[in-house]
């Protein structure tokens, strides 16, 4: 049995024919006096940075080749924008419409015949120095569009801040040079107390006590200050030793502390020995 269309168009919905909902009632048809508020235009041509980005804009959108550039569709299109620019906020259409004048100038001069010039040479495109700057400002844009696209501190992840707590171990203050020279006074006093009387020479190296100093130190945490000193081989031995200590010193191989003032000084090395 075939069903009558009338009772088949009956029951469809007419909610169901609605081309769009306002405030929840149908709309059957498109209304004819929908206002569209000049400020709508403003935000969509605001998005342009100035005129070579609108006429940037509208060679890209339509695959125009840039080297190659027909004036005459892109002048007409251009000053339609900026038509529309200067109806509704004439403040910022200037270097739009000095731009425009740009266009009409050049479009003009490729209507006349182009100028005698010598037969080695090439007759001068009028867009030469437009196409120039055309693409200098599209490659500063695209710079500056992977610029934007880089990780930003603030906008695209934060500083962490973490708090490192400070070393157990106390560090030890620096020794005064009065405290390092009253302990060398006191070495030198007991080599007399133990020194022997004989005349000879002996050449001393300042390198080579340098070297005993170290392996003295190698192993062992800490070492009093006059344990590194042999008072038995004399004044002369001595003194080359605390010479070979200040070099260490300056050159940071090895580390003279004191736990406090008055406090015995102690002689440890700055690096772990492989």
């Amino acid at each position: 049995m075939t069903p009558d269309p009338g009772t088949a168009a009956s029951d469809t919905d007419p909610a169901e024919l609605a081309l769009a909902r306002l405030y929840g009632e149908p709309l059957f048809a498109l209304p004819q006096d929908l206002y569209i508020p000049p400020e709508a235009l403003a935000v969509y041509l605001d998005a342009f940075e100035g005129p070579l980005d609108l006429l940037l804009y509208l060679i890209r959108r339509q695959n125009f080749n840039i080297l190659d550039i027909p004036m005459a569709e892109v002048t007409r299109q251009y000053l339609a924008y900026v038509d529309q620019l200067r109806e509704h906020h004439l403040e910022l259409a200037a270097e739009y419409l000095l731009m425009a004048a740009m266009l009409i100038e050049i479009k003009s001069r490729m209507l006349l015949p182009p100028r005698q010039v010598a037969a080695d040479q090439e007759a001068a495109d009028p867009r030469a120095e437009l196409v120039r700057r055309l693409l200098e400002y599209e490659r500063i844009k695209l710079g500056a569009l992977k610029i934007d696209q880089l990780p930003l501190v603030g906008r695209d992840l934060l500083a962490a801040a973490v708090h490192i707590e400070q070393a157990l171990e106390p560090r030890l203050p620096d020794v005064s040079p009065i405290d390092l020279r009253n302990a060398w006074a006191d070495v030198l006093q007991r080599a007399k107390l133990t020194q022997r009387h004989h005349i000879g020479r002996e050449a001393l190296s300042v390198r080579e006590h340098m070297t005993l100093v170290l392996r003295a130190l190698q192993g062992r945490r800490f070492v009093e200050f006059h344990e590194l000193f042999d008072a038995t081989r004399g004044v002369p031995v001595l003194v080359v030793t605390f010479i070979a200590m200040l070099e260490l010193a300056r050159e940071r191989l090895l580390e003279i502390t004191q736990a406090e003032a008055f406090a015995p000084i102690y002689v440890r090395l700055t690096y772990t020995p492989s």
